[in-house]
């Protein structure tokens, strides 16, 4: 997926609305109107982002119904059926406060009230139920939870984020 690296995942398109190459594009992200007045959608096709221009569209909760660029037919339409769409980095909303992307925080220092650095950000991984940040003290993996308790501040310009770890949590991973 190296092809996509410069880009975000917004959704998938899933099937044709009506029969004049209309698509109903589900948008996986949190807040769709961000999205509805894009003018172009980067198809995944053998495995490269296609651009798709947006002739139209209306947006209907997080489905946005699209006719794309000399797209005017069933058979046309139905070819990207299931196919995934992306946007580039650089159309992600801006975030402030202490909300954050995942792909942006991978080497930013992490730093416990408590403790004082636990190290750098070496990935953000997402398990069923948390998201976590994953630092390592030495050879020691450190899993700092993502969420408005653990997260006090994020600081891009210094690429510092400030936690207040669960009581006894540093100590379980740095004891083993």
């Amino acid at each position: 997926m190296d092809a996509f690296n410069d880009y975000f995942f917004l959704g998938k398109i899933t099937k044709p609305h009506g029969y004049d190459g209309k698509l109903v594009l589900f948008l996986d992200v949190d807040d769709p109107e961000e999205y509805q007045d894009i003018d172009v959608v980067f198809v995944e096709q053998n495995h490269q982002p296609v651009p798709y221009f947006i002739e139209d569209s209306f947006l209907k909760g997080n489905k946005l119904i699209v006719r794309f660029q000399d797209m005017d037919t069933l058979d046309k339409a139905s070819a990207l059926i299931n196919k995934n769409l992306y946007l580039p980095l650089s159309l992600l909303p801006k975030l402030s406060g202490n909300k954050f992307y995942y792909h942006e925080v991978p080497g930013f220092a992490v730093v416990d009230t408590k403790h004082g650095e636990l190290g750098k950000v070496e990935a953000v991984l997402e398990y069923p139920n948390q998201a976590v940040l994953q630092v390592f003290q030495g050879e020691k993996e450190i899993l700092v939870p993502i969420n408005d308790e653990v997260i006090l501040d994020v600081n891009r310009k210094e690429k510092r984020i400030q936690v207040q770890t669960p009581e006894g949590l540093v100590e379980l991973y740095l004891s083993e």
